[in-house]
């Protein structure tokens, strides 16, 4: 019998810590097969966030946003972008030309049956947020941080950098930073690459449609991604906020997420 008891004991245990290891979120199958690891937490009005180049869902949760949209009573989804975190890491130009990422967003809006939502994205989180706004209706205000105007040209020298270095090119010194980053890091770095070959621009005609209310939120030592006074003005009726930081760190503070949520009410 005591032998008995100890089996059961140790099988409820390793039960129990198989539990505890298991991640909080869970996997959708996005258009084209992909996987798509994310997290959905609160029972408000939904947000989704949508996280930077080389970042992942986690990211969020060092920040202040993620905990101030909780308490405020927000449905706060957040995601692993494909070709990140525990999401699928496509290795082909198919897995992320044609707005693959935007349509990652929109299939899983899809998926929990959301009708409307507003989304946040930073860095490079943003050049896909601005994809949503102009292909998903469903889209009814939004917020990009850490982002000028630069993205909006479909050569925009830095990323096409970025890429090559990624691919190996070694004259190309603009990107060093990000590729010591990078370097120091287990990414995958040919999923990296191909995401930035196929990183989306939103054109000027395309900004000058938008209805819904947008945020532009600045670091007041973020130099990275060009001027996004200018990117203000390409947006009919947004709204600009600056914070302190660079960009790095801005879209960690009080003063962001404090904008957002002013924004968002």
């Amino acid at each position: 019998m005591k032998r008995i008891l100890s089996a059961l004991i140790i099988a409820l245990s390793c039960s129990f810590s198989l539990f505890a290891q298991q991640p909080e979120g869970t996997f959708f199958t996005s258009f084209d097969g992909t996987k798509i690891y994310y997290e959905v937490k609160g029972e408000g009005y939904p947000v989704i966030l949508v996280h930077g180049f080389t970042g992942t869902s986690q990211g969020w949760k060092h920040g202040s946003l993620y905990p101030a949209l909780l308490k405020a009573g927000y449905k706060v989804v957040i995601l692993d972008q494909r070709g990140n975190g525990q999401s699928d890491k496509p290795h082909t130009d198919a897995g992320y030309n044609n707005d693959a990422e935007a349509k990652d967003v929109m299939g899983l809006a899809t998926s929990l049956g959301l009708k409307k939502y507003a989304v946040v994205g930073y860095s490079r989180g943003s050049i896909i947020t601005s994809r949503l706004v102009v292909l998903d209706k469903r889209v009814n205000k939004a917020v990009m941080g850490g982002m000028g105007a630069d993205y909006t040209n479909p050569e925009w020298p830095r990323r096409i950098h970025a890429y090559k270095a990624l691919m190996g090119d070694t004259t190309i010194h603009d990107v060093d930073d990000m590729m010591v980053w990078i370097r120091k890091n287990n990414f995958d770095n040919l999923a990296l690459a191909y995401q930035q070959k196929h990183q989306p621009s939103t054109s000027k005609h395309e900004l000058a449609k938008v209805k819904i209310p947008v945020l532009l939120i600045d670091g007041t030592e973020d130099t990275t991604n060009g001027d996004v006074s200018i990117l203000q003005k390409m947006i009919p009726g947004s709204k600009m906020v600056s914070v302190p930081g660079n960009h790095n760190s801005a879209g960690n503070t009080i003063q962001f997420s404090s904008a957002i949520l002013d924004f968002l009410k």
